[in-house]
């Protein structure tokens, strides 16, 4: 090892770190994708492959071209670092042969029987990559490159590597969102690709021992961060909350979550501070809040009782495609069936939710209680007030926008309810999976509209639920009306 706490003593390969070895050099493969949390050596361990692709250990081809691509020059210079240590441990007669050049360019030469090779450290501009003909690359941390030059730079070393039947070695932290390219190698991945990601199940506690290993398997190995450690800091961010949460939810356990906390509805740790075993009773009147979705999207109803807080939830998805069909293109996997399992998302219809029977079912669920309002997104005021009718449905009707009028006022109602202690749910998959996804758009007057946080998130449970508690919550702010009696 050329550095760290082990540096002096032999290289040893975890067993993750030798499942990436065997699958990116696995026959037929051109891309290799490695998502795992901040520390685990995946730069090291790249660096390694991409020395042995400069020695000729896995190609040898005549004048090879190996390329290292970070977003910038001193974060390609930590994989070079990598490499011109691990070199200092080669035998002496291959260690003459290479000549090292840190200006103007980070370089390693190598001269051999096939001639020369040449690896170097390029940043992220994809000019810089036009002409090259790589037989190697390392695209380091992909997921956190500027979206337009990052891909810049992707299209010009994966063409580059087309004319020499090159390999790419793709490796990050999980990027923001799913829109991002580097999470779409991951969920979408091309023919000849390998990708190996640890990235725990959303909405877990920041500090959950078993999904902290499965971001950091080098902690059970001695590699980068103790078990110890990052408990100790799971414990501190949960503390500070804000960014200091986001940024180890997105960097040390490996998830998919924005590090720009001003952009968050909510947290997911704030939002499982709503969440307890035993819920209050259904006492007084109960407001209901309904986001009707479309053949894609899920439909779904919330239920609130402003007198005790309680909160109930309820998800609907049409039965074609299946749960495990939509979940494998949502990039969920199995979640939506683990939701019906839990009996937090039924199916109804074909293609799409028949507004009206789901309408009843919706009635049927709070059957006996008092109605205090069904508040709606008047956008589809049209549809919903038919169904009504045809369901025979009779409560006050609350319409209320989407837009930075309404939506500003309902989410910071929403939010401040939470934030009392004014809202009380049992432990739901399908709400942490909708507030994970929910994020606020802002105007200039900082006014706020909900939205998504990537293109196929579902926060359709969140948008109902922001709509009855907001509702709920403006109900409880309204004096009560006192009768007078008076006698002739």
């Amino acid at each position: 090892m050329p550095q760290g706490p082990s540096a002096g003593n032999p290289v040893f390969l975890a067993p993750f770190q030798k499942q990436f070895v065997a699958g990116a050099m696995a026959d037929g493969i051109a891309a290799a994708v490695l998502s795992i949390g901040r520390g685990n050596a995946k730069t090291a361990l790249s660096a390694g492959i991409a020395l042995g692709a400069l020695l000729g250990v896995w190609d040898d081809q005549r004048q090879r071209e190996i390329l290292i691509a970070a977003r910038t020059r001193e974060q390609g210079q930590t994989a070079w670092n990598f490499c011109a240590g691990f070199a200092e441990s080669l035998p002496l007669e291959i260690k003459r042969r290479l000549i090292y050049r840190r200006a103007p360019r980070l370089e390693i030469e190598y001269e051999d029987q096939n001639g020369r090779h040449l690896l170097r450290v390029l940043a992220a501009d994809g000019k810089s990559a036009l002409g090259s003909a790589p037989t190697l690359c390392l695209l380091d941390e992909r997921g956190h490159w500027p979206i337009e030059k990052g891909d810049e730079l992707e299209a010009a070393l994966l063409s580059g590597l087309g004319k020499r039947g090159g390999r790419a070695l793709i490796i990050s932290t999980s990027a923001a969102d799913d829109t991002h390219p580097f999470s779409k190698w991951i969920d979408d991945p091309l023919p000849g690709t390998y990708v190996q990601e640890h990235r725990p199940s959303p909405g877990l506690p920041a500090d959950d021992v078993e999904s902290l290993l499965v971001a950091n398997p080098g902690a059970l190995h001695g590699i980068g961060s103790s078990l110890e450690w990052l408990q100790a800091t799971a414990g501190r961010a949960i503390a500070r909350g804000g960014s200091s949460l986001s940024s180890f939810r997105l960097y040390n356990r490996n998830e998919r979550i924005s590090d720009e906390t001003r952009d968050s509805l909510i947290t997911p740790d704030e939002w499982m501070a709503c969440e307890v075993s035993e819920l209050p009773p259904r006492a007084g009147q109960v407001v209901i809040g309904i986001d009707l979705g479309g053949s894609a999207s899920m439909t779904a109803a919330a239920f609130y009782w402003p007198e005790t807080g309680r909160l109930e939830c309820l998800g609907t998805f049409p039965s074609r495609p299946s749960l495990l069909d939509r979940g494998q293109v949502d990039a969920v996997g199995d979640r939506y069936v683990q939701m019906h399992d839990r009996g937090e998302l039924t199916v109804l219809g074909d293609k799409t939710v028949p507004v009206s029977p789901w309408l009843v079912e919706v009635i049927k669920h709070v059957q006996g209680e008092s109605i205090a309002a069904i508040t709606m997104d008047r956008y589809k005021q049209s549809e919903l007030g038919e169904a009504l009718d045809a369901a025979g449905i009779r409560a006050p009707m609350a319409w209320r926008g989407q837009g930075f009028r309404d939506g500003g006022e309902d989410c910071e109602r929403f939010r401040r309810a939470t934030f009392d202690g004014k809202v009380k749910a049992r432990p739901s998959l399908l709400l942490r999976s909708a507030f994970a996804d929910a994020v606020c758009l802002r105007d200039p007057a900082n006014n706020l509209k909900l939205a998504k946080a990537r293109s196929n998130g579902r926060i359709d449970a969140a948008a109902a639920t922001v709509l009855a508690v907001a509702e709920g919550a403006r109900i409880a702010g309204r004096p009560r009306a006192k009768a007078r009696v008076s006698w002739a």
